[in-house]
């Protein structure tokens, strides 16, 4: 289970960041070292990875989906690859959505499993030889983007519009995985989600140098389940309070919420908490389709409370549609000069 971020990242710098400020300029130092000089595998695949500049919350899921989903209507075979983070298995393994849990294999690559192959591995050769063995054409890589393990034929940096880069600082004195100008020299184009002025700083960074910046909004599918009603809404995402908003702008009126560290696990006695307030006052249960794939493989008592909640799904629409489509190609021409020069 990941901890939750410090409320301090996401404030203007003040104590706490200037005291860490020099652990963070020795993180900051590695991380520009292994994005120059990582030893990256080259895969006879494209590899199209989608990260954040930031710990969290950008994205990535979901802007890796709609990817995937333009590969497959351009007649591609995509397959995702991520680390799975908090699974309990080891080693490399091809997701199977029919047996495996998110405990075993984590809450995203289920996700990612619903529409294509989806490998998970530390090792990310090996993660993307399953995905060749698969019969996939192309690895769409969720996150990934720093550790320098892969030869990248396109690298998209995902940032929400409404968070942007914290209090702009490296870990641990912020959000920032490295410094954001390393970062965007390794990086092909930036995809802004949503609208906000705390994407700005990177907008014009990147702006700056040279590349790129594109658009997208994550909407809710069926939006008129829970517009009037009163919600208690419960997440165990990098940003909950995004959830709560969107809730808000559907019309759904928030009562109560309960907010828990990113993936975390449910236990019974919280979800026994959550029924009874819910029951006490009147309330609908509501939450995001990452927590509810942990409660579906979170035992029996898990799936029954599931049965009462109500599950806001969500997905990411490029503006203009045809830019998934755009970066399946930038993949592929990127694959090409790597390999035929």
């Amino acid at each position: 289970m990941q901890a939750e971020t410090p409320p301090f990242w996401w404030r203007p710098r003040g104590w706490q960041a200037r005291l860490l400020s020099p652990a963070a300029a020795a993180y900051a130092r590695a991380a520009r070292w292994r994005l120059d000089h990582g030893e990256r595998a080259a895969l006879d695949l494209p590899v199209l990875c989608v990260g954040n500049f930031t710990v969290g919350g950008g994205g990535k899921t979901p802007t890796a989906l709609a990817i995937g989903a333009a590969a497959q209507a351009m007649g591609h075979r995509p397959g995702f690859l991520s680390r799975g983070y908090g699974r309990a298995s080891g080693g490399a393994l091809l997701v199977d959505p029919a047996h495996h849990t998110a405990a075993t294999v984590g809450d995203e690559p289920l996700l990612l499993a619903a529409l294509a192959p989806t490998a998970v591995a530390v090792d990310r050769k090996r993660g993307a030889a399953l995905l060749r063995e698969a019969g996939c054409d192309l690895v769409i890589m969720d996150d990934g983007f720093q550790s320098a393990r892969l030869a990248i034929d396109y690298a998209l940096i995902v940032i929400d519009a409404g968070r942007g880069l914290g209090n702009g600082a490296v870990l641990p004195a912020g959000p920032l995985r490295a410094a954001v100008g390393d970062q965007i020299r390794h990086a092909d184009a930036l995809l802004v989600v949503g609208k906000g002025a705390a994407g700005d700083t990177a907008i014009r960074l990147t702006a700056r140098a040279g590349k790129p910046v594109f658009e997208a909004d994550l909407l809710p599918r069926a939006p008129e389940r829970l517009a009037g009603r009163r919600v208690l809404a419960f997440a165990g995402i990098a940003d909950p309070d995004k959830f709560y908003r969107s809730l808000r702008r559907l019309g759904a009126t928030v009562v109560a919420t309960r907010d828990f560290p990113d993936h975390h696990v449910f236990s019974d006695e919280v979800l026994g908490e959550l029924a009874e307030e819910s029951e006490r006052d009147g309330l609908q249960l509501v939450t995001t389709r990452k927590d509810a794939v942990r409660l579906e493989g979170g035992g029996a008592a898990a799936r029954a409370f599931l049965a009462s909640v109500e599950v806001l799904e969500v997905e990411l629409r490029f503006s203009p549609d045809s830019l998934g489509a755009r970066f399946v190609r930038d993949a592929f021409a990127g694959y090409r000069r790597r390999v035929f020069g």
